[in-house]
């Protein structure tokens, strides 16, 4: 079974207020989407925890020993780093890219690509994740 994740994060202020989002598909059906908050966090910490919980959702809810999943998200440095083109400075990252490396470890195969944010499927995601911090706002 072949997956797409389509994933992003925001902050507020660097860091600040965050929230993390994903939307799952198989072909052209939505099996899930979510959006939540973080706190107060930085948006790598967002992009990373929104992969991190797309995956984890994955992994309860497919055959991840079948599952062939491309993640796409605009974020370059989560995506290079996960493809081993960027290295990882500070310790909190290197922590979120074990975590996220190990769950990759669970699936017949992982891909990340770099998507810009005009992306149509990412801006949705940006979308439903700027309503929720609007709504939080007030």
């Amino acid at each position: 079974m072949h997956i797409e994740i389509y994933t992003d994060g925001a902050a507020r202020g660097n860091p600040g207020r965050s929230a993390s989002g994903f939307s799952v598909y198989s072909g052209e059906k939505i099996l899930k989407e979510d959006v939540w908050s973080n706190g107060i966090k930085t948006n790598n910490f967002a992009e990373y925890t929104a992969i991190i919980n797309a995956l984890k959702w994955c992994l309860e809810n497919t055959d991840a020993k079948e599952a062939q999943i491309t993640v796409y998200s605009d974020s370059q440095l989560v995506v290079n780093q996960m493809n081993g083109s960027y290295k990882i400075k500070s310790s909190d990252m290197k922590e979120l890219n074990a975590k996220l490396r190990r769950l990759c470890g669970e699936f017949a195969e992982v891909g990340f690509k770099s998507v810009p944010r005009s992306n149509s499927l990412i801006a949705r995601v940006d979308r439903r994740l700027n309503a929720f911090l609007d709504r939080h706002d007030r």
